[in-house]
């Protein structure tokens, strides 16, 4: 599998500890090589495969999970064990937590 994002030496120190922000390694979707998205805690918070991607001033800590062709943008916060996946899009002001699930093509914006 190749990897499609690194996590960069640029952080912000959170509530949820220390987060990186990410860039893209290679283009896929509407993402270039080069480009730099949103903040996660650890690799494993975005998938490298599908189209899945982390933007803006987002957010994904914990042990929440980003992959298919998801986008977390804005300034969405996604934690705790929450899953956002398939077509789903979060945007806004809006926070996924918990065991929560956001998938196919749903969209939580505020």
């Amino acid at each position: 599998m190749e990897k499609k994002f690194e996590l960069t030496s640029d952080t912000i120190d959170t509530e949820f500890g220390r987060l990186y922000r990410i860039k893209a390694l290679i283009d896929f979707g509407d993402v270039k090589a080069g480009g730099l998205g949103g903040y996660v805690e650890k690799e494993e918070n975005l998938s490298h495969d599908g189209d899945a991607w982390v933007s803006g001033d987002a957010l994904v800590t914990g042990d929440a999970w980003v992959s298919g062709h998801a986008l977390v943008t804005g300034h969405a916060l996604v934690t705790g064990h929450a899953l956002v996946c398939d077509h789903a899009l979060v945007t806004g002001h809006v926070l996924v937590t918990g065991h929560a699930l956001v998938c196919d093509e749903e969209e939580a914006k505020r």
